[in-house]
């Protein structure tokens, strides 16, 4: 027996196969999202995980199960899933587990026109409803046969096509570009859009391999982006791409082999998108440096700051009409991708924008870099609420601004920080920006202090979901 409240997490389901995710549980949550959604018919898309093929097809025989149809999509990226939500208006699932190891398997949930689904948005319902039909199934043995309504459907042509509409085709120059897909879905998808384009695209480890024999595909992690930069000053390139594993989001490096950091893309993307819609709105998360609301008000747009999260983002867009979204873990959302997050969009803005300028990357981010981060530094606690809230009672005092809208957010002025709950994990996730390395340092090692001072921590990792 599993227990599905390990899996449910805040956004997506996810866990390791077979003893936290097995094709049971799989079954027992097509119907039951089936029944949610309320569609006559579910999209079902897989990346290349080993376990992807089985856990699909079982969810399938759930959704079967629940009298409604299936559209196959077979292997895509996430982005591709909901792009096809958006085209076909239909409710979706993608298999995947993102960067995580290769012993993990998800399930990513969207509502027609890819509205997304997370645990203010439904994933409790199904999560309360798939418990039930899972505890009926394993006593009864039923549920595992149904009449099979499964029709494969190939969208990758016109996906491909809708990505390049982001860009002036013909104001492109034949850059080069080096892809590191890390074997995940980027080998697919990546190629496929970039036909037709001039640019010569070099890729690394295109192959779909589940068991990632490379290296993770985790691209926020520098020792991750060790090959990218080594192939891109050997082929003198004008800018490197690294996906992770479903190939939603995308961490760029110049042409120096010198990462960009996810605020930097929304930044650069935002003063893109404003130039073709002047006036905009455009989201960023708190997490992202200072200077994505300055970029956006300097470009003539409105600066709208969210909690951390797709569905939190995707909401706001549809309240506000934004243009474009973005997150500082390399989640890039736009409003005519049917308010849905994709990396390849976003990198295909950035290389029109080079094109365009005719400066190199390093050029183009240079008036960016003025501030100093600390990235995502995650320490295991054993209540991260208890431990914000003991932050909290100790660091807003008169005087200093406080905001509580995810987490705590501190604001000195020269310098602010966040430190919130991870969603999934008990860990305590912190974001620290000033004015310098040194100065980012410093409040860095005051702050992981006062953590240690409010509870015991077993230990301190940077790393970032996906």
């Amino acid at each position: 027996m599993v227990d599905l409240d390990n899996v449910f997490k805040a956004y997506d389901i996810r866990g390791t196969v077979p003893d936290q995710l097995d094709a049971a549980v799989c079954r027992s949550v097509g119907w039951a999202f089936a029944r949610f959604a309320d569609s006559p018919r579910v999209l079902v898309a897989r990346d290349m995980r080993v376990s992807g093929e089985e856990l699909a097809a079982a969810f399938t025989q759930g959704v079967n199960a629940a009298g409604v149809s299936v559209i196959d999509l077979g292997l895509a990226s996430t982005d591709m899933l909901y792009f096809a939500s958006g085209r076909l208006d239909a409710p979706g699932a993608m298999f995947t587990a993102s960067h995580n190891p290769s012993s993990y398997n998800g399930i990513k949930l969207c509502l027609s026109g890819a509205r997304p689904v997370g645990r203010d948005s439904g994933l409790d319902a199904i999560r309360a409803s798939a418990s039930q039909r899972y505890l009926q199934t394993s006593t009864t043995g039923a549920g595992s046969r149904s009449s099979e309504k499964v029709e494969e459907v190939d969208l990758i042509e016109e996906y491909a096509a809708h990505v390049r509409s982001f860009v002036d085709m013909g104001s492109l120059l034949p850059l080069e570009v080096v892809a590191d897909t890390a074997n995940g879905m980027g080998g697919l998808v990546v190629p496929k859009v970039f036909e037709g384009l001039p640019f010569r695209l070099h890729l690394l480890f295109g192959d779909l391999d589940g068991t990632f024999p490379n290296h993770p595909a985790d691209p926020i992690q520098p020792q991750n982006l060790v090959d990218l930069d080594a192939a891109v000053l050997e082929r003198h390139a004008d800018v490197g791409l690294a996906f992770d594993g479903d190939a939603d989001r995308v961490f760029l490096v110049d042409e120096k082999a010198q990462p960009v950091s996810g605020s930097l893309t929304t930044a650069l993307v935002a003063e893109a998108m404003l130039k073709k819609h002047p006036g905009a709105t455009v989201l960023y998360n708190l997490i992202c440096s200072k200077v994505v609301p300055e970029t956006v008000e300097a470009n003539g747009g409105i600066a709208v700051r969210t909690r951390v999260g797709h569905s939190f983002i995707k909401q706001v867009m549809a309240e506000t009409g934004a243009v474009f979204g973005g997150e500082h873990s390399g989640h890039y959302y736009f409003r005519d991708n049917y308010r849905a997050d994709s990396g390849i969009i976003a990198a295909l803005i950035v290389l029109g924008v080079i094109c365009a300028t005719g400066k190199p990357l390093s050029e183009l981010l240079a008036p960016y870099r003025r501030y100093a981060d600390s990235g995502e530094i995650n320490s295991v606690v054993d209540d991260p609420v208890a431990v914000v809230e003991a932050l909290a009672e100790r660091l807003c005092v008169p005087g200093v601004g406080c905001d509580r809208t995810d987490g705590l957010t501190v604001d000195h002025g020269d310098w602010w920080f966040n430190v919130r709950p991870s969603n999934t994990e008990p860990l305590l996730r912190l974001n620290v920006e000033a004015g310098s390395p040194s100065l980012c340092q410093a409040h860095v090692a005051e702050l992981l202090d006062l953590v240690h001072e409010t509870t015991g921590v077993s230990g301190g990792v940077r790393s970032v979901g996906g």
